[in-house]
């Protein structure tokens, strides 16, 4: 057997702090393993709690973190408070004006489609699972959330854009706090009845439960309403706005649950909603401090409650009423909620893809885990019993596995199989629009690059626009980028304004994404000497072309009648006779026969070869004694 490390063999107040620490350790280290290795995080943090909790168990007979013996009574308010600020930051992104702009496949998904889902996963629940019947309309109702995290990951990976595309990812945003508020109706219902403090009539207690949950709403949009007032009026200095909005959502939760139990979530659910439909100046870098706070108790629930699992509730849960149980999910109640919903708005192939795609993911989890402790803590103080409370975390959990994983392998062969995937490459986003860049555009989609070009000015993008290429309209920073912009068409991103500072900005920003060497952007200098009072390398993107090729040289040459040319190399006419014939012509892309692209710079060469495609940026009267007959140029 093996024995629990001395440094973690202590007592008290030393195993809650050495306790924290690994629970910080295992969440956020899961997050970045899974960032390296590309993988869903979700399944990482689980099986990080997983292995410190039952699996260390099971090996040493004695868990290495055990949550339940190390926070005794805190532990529910604190998964309480954690949840609260999630589906907190989760309403910052449900805008009302998107939800119109959704569409009606969308508004049917969530407004039939959402309570469909909920009556049937109940009865799988109930059934199936064999969890009573308070325990299986909670976490049904838990189960109808599909979240945002592991929707768009799946988009990107599988190329899926256009309606079907757009229907999952606004159906996951809808969904995250409409899920968290189903379950906390049931939730309050049963447990009104259970303590009898309305003699069991079901009629008071949903009279009462409405009650609570509109002056809980009402609390939400008084606090965002006062804090839209006070940052409008400059009562706040911009330094305590994140910390105050933080301060400010644990009141609201704390005095929403002096009202009602639970009513707390609904509380901050409209106090976030609040605040995404003020148009507050100054929100996206709020919500940046939300959805950072929002990552470490993300980390933190997810490694508390798999570490809080233990052998025999695991055992009890591999069981064939569990396969059932997915199953049912799985073939039955998402496919039929979508098909009933959706009918008449979608065609076959979309809502063959629809009801097979509902990854869940965070919410479902973090709720699931909070309403399950809570229907335990339930039946020691009222005369019911919950058979089957205990079996809601490990259920959700098999409910996440097998659905990021199914849903992960099969999105993109059954999106391709059904015609609704996009085909070809990923392209290319560039990011300012001036007279070199669309020209830019124009010779890369000739070279078969599918170009996006993307600016915050309307006039900037009219040349673009009358070229017939493709364009964004809006900040490719904000949040509304993240919901609009369709990041399955690139996988590369090109930085070309005019302000090194933005450009840098916008590498950083797309870096975790895409990779920071899928990202570019122009050199800062006019010379080739490296700045020593300019962003350093490491926040910035890759320099294209080479140093000293800035936004000012580049269109001074453009407006000087330079050309760009696409050249394909061939036997008779390679790299080497190309580059001696144009000493002065910046090369910026290859593009190899089999169609990938490679953005050329600083220590990155063409390979050249025959039907190799040169994208090359230099002066007109360079490379004109060719062979016409064995180059094609533009």
């Amino acid at each position: 057997m093996f024995e629990i490390p001395q440094f973690l063999a202590a007592s008290g107040e030393d195993t809650l702090i050495l306790s924290v620490a690994l629970i910080g350790a295992l969440g956020l280290g899961a997050q970045w393993l899974a960032w390296r290795l590309q993988a869903p995080a979700i399944v990482l943090m689980a099986l990080a709690g997983l292995t410190v909790g039952p699996l260390w168990a099971v090996i040493t007979g004695e868990p290495l973190l055990s949550p339940d013996k190390e926070f005794g009574n805190l532990l529910r308010p604190i998964i309480s408070l954690a949840v609260a600020v999630i589906l907190f930051e989760g309403g910052l992104v449900l805008k009302f004006d998107n939800l119109k702009d959704a569409g009606p496949a969308v508004r049917r998904m969530v407004f039939v489609g959402g309570p469909l889902a909920w009556g049937l996963g109940t009865m799988a629940a109930h059934y199936a699972a064999g969890l009573d019947w308070a325990s299986s309309i909670v976490f049904a109702g838990v189960m109808v959330v599909t979240g945002p995290t592991v929707i768009m990951p799946l988009l990107r990976q599988s190329k899926l854009s256009g309606r079907t595309g757009a229907a999952l990812k606004w159906e996951g945003i809808v969904n995250d706090p409409v899920g968290a508020l189903f379950a906390v109706a049931a939730f309050e219902v049963v447990r009104v009845i259970a303590e009898g403090s309305t003699g069991g009539s079901v009629l008071a207690a949903a009279i009462w439960i409405l009650t609570a949950a509109a002056l809980g709403v009402g609390l939400g949009m008084v606090f965002g309403f006062f804090i839209v007032r006070a940052f409008r009026a400059g009562w706040t200095p911009e330094y305590l706005k994140a910390p105050l909005i933080f301060a400010s959502v644990i009141l609201c939760y704390a005095l929403a649950e002096g009202i009602e139990t639970e009513i707390g979530l609904v509380a901050v659910t409209a106090y976030g909603m609040t605040l995404a439909n003020s148009r507050l100046a100054g929100l996206v870098e709020l919500r940046k401090f939300k959805e950072d706070i929002a990552v470490l108790l993300v980390s933190g629930v997810f490694v508390i409650l798999t570490a809080n699992l233990t052998p025999e509730t695991i055992g009890a849960a591999l069981n064939w009423r569990t396969v059932a149980f997915l199953f049912c999910m799985l073939f039955i109640v998402r496919p039929l909620s979508i098909w009933i919903s959706t009918y008449g708005t979608l065609n076959r192939n979309e809502a063959l893809l629809l009801g097979w795609i509902a990854p869940r993911g965070i919410v479902a989890v973090a709720v699931s885990g909070l309403f399950g402790q809570l229907l335990i803590d339930l039946q020691e103080t009222s005369r019911f019993e919950f058979s089957g409370a205990e079996m809601i975390s490990p259920l959700a959990f098999a409910m996440v596995f097998s659905t990021v994983v199914l849903h992960g392998f099969s999105i993109g062969p059954l999106a391709r199989k059904l015609g609704l995937s996009r085909i070809g490459k990923p392209g290319v986003l560039l990011i300012g629009v001036n007279p070199w860049s669309v020209d830019f555009a124009r010779e890369l989609n000739g070279a078969g690059v599918d170009t996006t070009l993307a600016d915050s000015n309307w006039r900037r993008l009219k040349p673009a626009r009358d070229a017939g290429l493709e364009t964004y309209f809006g900040e490719v920073l904000s949040e509304e980028a993240e919901l609009r912009l369709d990041h399955a068409r690139f996988d590369t991103a090109i930085a070309l304004s005019a302000n090194e500072p933005y450009n840098a900005l916008v590498a950083g920003h797309f870096a975790p994404e895409l990779g920071r060497h899928k990202v570019y952007q122009l050199s800062s200098q006019e010379n080739d000497e490296e700045d020593p009072k300019g962003i350093s390398l490491g926040a910035r993107g890759r320099t294209l072309i080479k140093r000293g090729r800035s936004y000012d040289t580049l269109l001074r040459d453009h407006y000087r009648g330079w050309e760009f040319s696409k050249t394909q190399l061939t036997a008779q006419y390679d790299l080497k006779q190309f580059i001696a014939e144009r000493p002065n012509t910046d090369l910026l892309a290859e593009v190899r026969p089999d169609g990938t692209i490679t953005f050329l710079g600083t220590s990155r060469d063409p390979k050249g070869g025959e039907g190799a495609i040169l994208i090359s940026f230099g002066p007109k009267d360079e490379g004109g004694s060719k062979d016409a007959g064995n180059v094609q140029s533009d």
